[in-house]
């Protein structure tokens, strides 16, 4: 078993964590079973499980749940997704892989590990956006927040998403978050004519966007939309139009592809969420001194490989077992970068690459991808192992590779 950390004076075990979505509880549950002392704080006024859409989440993420027991309990709330069937516009089948991803609605997922945290003791607190951050010496850090509360502790982590006010406040210099001319939208509807409950993500190339959905038991269709869009919308863009006149957007969008697109659509209750896709550009540096940043906050990937929520999970594991093995967090922050920057950044830029790839301009070029498609998916099933089979083993030192 991970030995627990011994600390030299009293209060520096205590670790402030700025963000309580996916990436933030899973540090603190980690961290509390080595002997710190991590707080959450949450910019929201208060929890919204309603809130987003649904990921799927692959198996490198799962397996860091395995390592804390909480997967099956967590995860209990979404449904395997076993298959991808992949058609054109006109709905028929170009290609196929096998699949094995929990889908699972992300204000879900954030309640179940927000849950975990609390049993285990770690106190989370809302209304808590970070606006300042000081620096005390070699081992100290007061967070403001923008009620005009603070907070004092050992370390400050920024688990505070792509926006994250902890890397704007600490790194003033940082890139800002990189628009990847796309759009995306997702949403969760009832209609029997989008097939039987059978474990398949199904994903159509449309002519002007890419529609992916998977019927659940009970009926229930989780389902998103993707397409390009060249120019960076307004600030405020979404909440400008409302879930109406988005749906008949969407409608229209699809109107040339097969009926089943505008039948879910068409079908779908409460909130359509909309947001432009956006990455981060290379940070310089993911820590300075007391402060560290891990997740969507040091390294934010667009949705097109479905690893976001993933790639934060394997931070915390990794983190937490540089904090837990080195005494000086100045070393362990410059291990953790030195183990995650590599493979987060080569996959950011795979995800761009993707969804470049999704909406091909023509005829020819269509009729190309349905011709190649299923040649790509063979390939992707050597590469694939790269991204779910990553593990980090949490007994071991932080020094030994993940595998």
């Amino acid at each position: 078993m991970p030995h627990a950390r011994s600390f030299d004076t009293p209060g520096d075990q205590r670790v402030l964590i700025s963000g309580c979505g996916i990436t933030g509880p899973v540090l603190a549950l980690f961290l509390r079973s080595c002997g710190y002392e991590p707080v959450l704080y949450e910019g929201r006024e208060e929890p919204d499980d309603a809130a987003g859409s649904f990921i799927n989440l692959g198996p490198n993420g799962r397996s860091v749940l395995e390592s804390l027991g909480i997967a099956d309990e967590v995860l209990s709330a979404g449904e395997p997704t076993t298959r991808l069937v992949f058609a054109n516009h006109r709905g028929r089948t170009i290609g196929r892989n096998p699949e094995r991803t929990t889908v699972i609605k992300r204000g879900l997922l954030n309640k179940g590990l927000r849950d975990a945290a609390e049993k285990a003791g770690v106190p989370v607190e809302f209304g808590k956006r970070v606006t300042g951050v000081e620096q005390h010496g070699p081992g100290g850090v007061t967070a403001r927040f923008a009620d005009g509360t603070t907070a004092d502790g050992a370390l400050l982590i920024g688990a505070d998403g792509i926006n994250s006010a902890t890397r704007r406040a600490v790194f003033p210099e940082a890139p800002e978050p990189s628009f990847t001319q796309g759009i995306g939208s997702g949403g969760f509807a009832r209609t029997r004519g989008a097939g039987e409950a059978d474990g398949v993500l199904r994903m159509v190339f449309g002519l002007r966007g890419f529609f992916g959905y998977q019927v659940l038991p009970g009926g229930e269709v989780y389902w998103f939309e993707n397409h390009t869009e060249p120019e960076e919308p307004a600030r405020g863009w979404a909440a400008s139009i409302t879930d109406e006149q988005w749906r008949e957007e969407l409608v229209r969008r699809h109107a040339a592809d097969h009926r089943v697109i505008a039948g879910i659509l068409r079908a779908t209750e409460g909130p359509i969420g909309r947001w432009p896709l956006y990455d981060l550009p290379s940070l310089p540096s993911w820590h300075r001194r007391n402060v560290c940043l891990m997740g969507d906050a040091a390294h934010a990937i667009s949705p097109h490989l479905g690893q976001g929520a993933a790639l934060g999970m394997e931070d915390a594991v990794v983190l937490a077992k540089c904090l837990r093995d080195e005494a000086d967090p100045q070393r362990a922050f410059a291990a953790f970068e030195r183990i995650r920057r590599p493979r987060v950044e080569g996959l950011v830029e795979r995800a761009r690459r993707t969804g470049g790839h999704m909406t091909p301009n023509g005829p020819v070029g269509r009729a190309m991808r349905d011709l190649m498609l299923p040649f790509f998916l063979r390939l992707s099933l050597k590469s694939a192992d790269d991204v779910y089979g990553y593990r980090v083993p949490w007994d071991t030192p932080h020094r030994v590779a993940a595998r």
